[in-house]
């Protein structure tokens, strides 16, 4: 592990902070002094802390954990996605998705199915689907790539996140926070030191200033990397390896469809229907209570029927009687 000093960070720029009127009272104790409306940060405190940020990693790494490294900075992007290669660290370059974190178990789904159609596309397995159909899962692969090609081997939450700009990457660091993971950043002069376990006070903006301090950090992650046992590593690796299947995600959405759909009703059967099967004594059974409800007219007029026949006889009876 390379020990920085100060003539590296002096010549970096890392000791340039914000302008005066854009800082933050809680920077105080790393701030040296001001020139030009510029605050200086005092190099000597930036020393001590990459020392106990580099301490952190390496004992986050020794545990079997990985480390996060974090800046959707575009002049900074191929800095990070270079180091973080180099020393097998986790990467996010793109904009940070609220939930990466604290929603792991959906952003893991969206992992595995990234790796689906990465392996489709490369055995494939999309060779029958027609044309269009090709065309939206490319579509769906280049999106999941774009934000979770960093991501491909995370099969669980990691040890560390290591920040560039904690006030950009705020959302990140209060995930972080909230799920107790420790926050190693590079906090210049316009920063709330507080959500930061490890702040290393710096310069977050220029070129040098961010990868003299990441690659110091990449380094102790790769010194530690060397220290960890194979069978540490072996098992890390089964740990992280994502099985392939092409029904990823259908249970579930059959699941959701049934939910949704309504169930049909039965068709309520005619009252002349009902009426005329019961005449011949082979009555259907009704598909529920309004079916009773509608035979119940039919049987109405059929004893007015009756009740009007009975009358005309008694009418006659009577008519004959008057007769006599």
């Amino acid at each position: 592990m390379n020990n920085v000093g100060l003539n590296e960070l002096l010549e970096a720029g890392v000791h340039f902070g914000h302008q005066t009127r854009r800082w933050n009272p809680k920077m105080r104790p790393f701030i040296f002094g001001e020139r030009n409306g510029i605050h200086i940060i005092d190099l000597r405190k930036t020393v001590d802390r990459l020392q106990e940020a580099q301490d952190a990693v390496r004992r986050v790494v020794l545990k079997g954990e990985r480390v996060l490294f974090l800046s959707t900075k575009h002049q900074l992007r191929s800095i990070i996605e270079e180091e973080a290669s180099r020393c097998g660290a986790l990467w996010v370059t793109e904009r940070w998705l609220g939930g990466m974190l604290t929603n792991f178990q959906t952003i893991r789904r969206q992992i595995r199915r990234m790796k689906e159609l990465e392996r489709g596309q490369e055995e494939n397995a999309f060779e029958f689907y027609t044309k269009k159909e090709r065309l939206l899962l490319e579509r769906e692969r280049v999106k999941l790539e774009k934000y979770f090609s960093g991501l491909r081997d995370m099969a669980r939450l990691p040890g560390a996140v290591f920040v560039v700009d904690a006030k950009r990457e705020i959302i990140g660091v209060r995930e972080a926070h909230r799920l107790g993971i420790p926050v190693i950043a590079i906090a210049d002069t316009n920063v709330n030191p507080d959500l930061i376990d490890y702040p290393i006070p710096g310069n977050d903006d220029a070129i040098r200033s961010v990868g003299l301090i990441v690659g110091a950090i990449a380094d102790a992650i790769d010194t530690a990397r060397q220290e960890v046992p194979e069978e540490q590593l072996k098992r890390q690796a089964e740990l992280e390896a994502t099985t392939y299947s092409t029904e990823t995600g259908e249970k579930a959405t059959d699941e959701r469809e049934a939910k949704r759909r309504t169930p049909r009703k039965k068709r309520r059967p005619r009252p002349e229907a009902i009426a005329q099967h019961r005449k011949t004594g082979d009555a259907p059974e009704a598909a529920d209570a309004g079916a009773d409800e509608a035979a119940a007219p039919a049987e109405t007029v059929e004893s007015k029927a009756e009740g009007g026949e009975e009358s005309d006889g008694k009418e006659s009876d009577a008519k004959g009687s008057d007769g006599d």
